[in-house]
């Protein structure tokens, strides 16, 4: 018996306020950004199509921050101020969620790649393959 190709996660912020659920297989490629808002916030960015993500509770306390071309959605707890995850610029209509708030990443092979953001410009077109459903 093969195991499913994707599993539900678990995540949220650190108020519990804001849960969400993301779907993922056993080897995951993410990206560490040095671009100013993640170089400061630690964001370590899985980027999934919008058909592997749900919000399960808390939608109403999101608050959104945009800056620059104002592409992306950044969503905050509005109680707890954390980032769980977002609309990113490269992939405006999935999401990346943030690697270090999944409950657990036991059993997950997760892959960690710098991402040189402070150039988006010039590398973002790698990141699109990301969040398209495989085939």
């Amino acid at each position: 018996m093969s195991r499913a190709p994707f599993q539900w996660r678990a995540g949220g912020c650190h108020c519990g306020g804001i849960r969400f659920e993301v779907a993922l297989g056993e080897v995951v490629e993410a990206q560490a950004c040095n671009c100013s808002m993640c170089a400061k916030t630690g964001f370590v960015h899985i980027i999934v199509p919008e058909s592997r993500f749900r919000i399960v509770r808390g939608a109403e306390r999101l608050s959104e921050y945009t800056f620059n071309t104002r592409v992306a959605k950044h969503l905050f707890c509005s109680e707890c101020g954390i980032k769980s995850f977002y609309r990113p610029r490269s992939n405006p209509d999935g999401w990346s969620v943030n690697a270090r708030c999944l409950d657990t990443t036991e059993g997950l092979d997760l892959r960690i790649e710098a991402f040189d953001g402070q150039n988006w410009e010039a590398n973002a077109g790698g990141l699109a393959h990301l969040s398209k459903e495989p085939a």
